[in-house]
């Protein structure tokens, strides 16, 4: 079967469809004290906490985690806006992937990056800006002052009194976190981005000049199937009751893999067809013209843990 390569952005909405029933987000912005996540920070934040909770209220936190003050914050909340810990301990899913028999404590595979990516704007998401961008900001193509722009638009929308300045700190924050050649900055800036693991995904890329911006939409050759498979799954659970779900919902509803992941439909059904050879309770068929991804499972979590679980033991 050939598939098309067609992609369309959401229209802006001001609530997300996250869950069995539309709910609306709480706005949180710019928590990150202007730091991108660096190399070493999240499993570096994971351990400590994972020993003892308290560590980043602790009058030596500066020296226990070898940062200053605010990267102290910084990390901080990017363990608990990435769901590696809640309330300062840590999560399941944080377990799972840094604990010490996880699926990769120190991050080495490209997989875990996207699998954190996909976390950083899943429920509840402690990152608006981020979730705005990938999920409802329509432009393919566009300037850092443009994107302030309807980023303040939307943060009117959901009556969120927001100054400019951290608004404006948001979109400097993710750009450097996702650009591999960010727009012109001083030295300082160029170096921080160069210590983001995240500008390895290819999201953003500049075009042709210093000023405009654009996504990277299709084919993403790091991305293992296996995620793409898990997060779809986790999808399906979210918002279907049976054991299919509509191609267009994994490409195009908000918190999907196609939009989180800048995916064209044909990217997304050769990552699920690939996985299938490997897991015969999974299919992706045509039903009416229609595209449907298939589980023989009523626990399309689980299934999607086991994938996971698989894909890094063989790694």
């Amino acid at each position: 079967m050939q598939y098309s390569c067609s992609f369309r952005f959401m229209a802006p909405q001001l609530s997300l469809d996250i869950g069995a029933t539309t709910t609306k987000a709480a706005a949180v912005f710019a928590r990150h004290e202007t730091f991108p996540p660096r190399f070493g920070w999240l499993k570096k934040g994971f351990d400590h906490a994972s020993h003892n909770s308290q560590v980043f209220l602790a009058d030596d936190a500066t020296v226990r985690l070898g940062v200053g003050k605010n990267m102290v914050r910084s990390i901080r909340y990017w363990c608990a806006a990435f769901k590696l810990l809640a309330d300062d301990a840590p999560t399941p899913f944080g377990e799972q992937l840094l604990g010490d028999r996880g699926w990769d404590p120190y991050l080495e595979d490209p997989a875990s990056l996207w699998l954190l990516h996909w976390q950083l704007l899943q429920a509840p998401c402690l990152a608006t800006t981020w979730r705005f961008v990938f999920n409802e900001f329509q432009a393919s193509e566009f300037t850092e002052e443009r994107l302030r722009g309807e980023l303040t638009s939307y943060a009117e929308r959901l009556s969120s009194r927001t100054a400019a300045s951290s608004l404006k700190k948001d979109v400097s924050c993710l750009l450097r976190m996702y650009l591999s050649q960010p727009p012109a900055r001083k030295k300082q800036d160029r170096e921080e981005n160069l210590d983001c693991p995240f500008a390895e995904l290819g999201l953003l890329q500049q075009l042709g000049d210093t000023l405009h911006i654009g996504f990277r939409v299709g084919v993403k050759p790091s991305l293992a199937p296996a995620v793409v498979a898990y997060t779809s799954l986790h999808q399906a659970a979210r918002n279907v009751s049976g054991r299919t779900i509509p191609a267009s919902k994994l490409l195009f509803a908000a918190g999907s893999p196609g939009l989180v992941f800048k995916l064209t439909e044909s990217a997304l059904c050769q990552a699920l067809v690939a996985i299938a050879h490997d897991w015969p309770e999974l299919s992706l068929v045509e039903t009416a013209g229609k595209l449907q991804f298939s589980f023989a499972t009523d626990d399309p979590r689980g299934l999607a843990d086991a994938i996971l679980e698989s894909y890094y033991a063989d790694c």
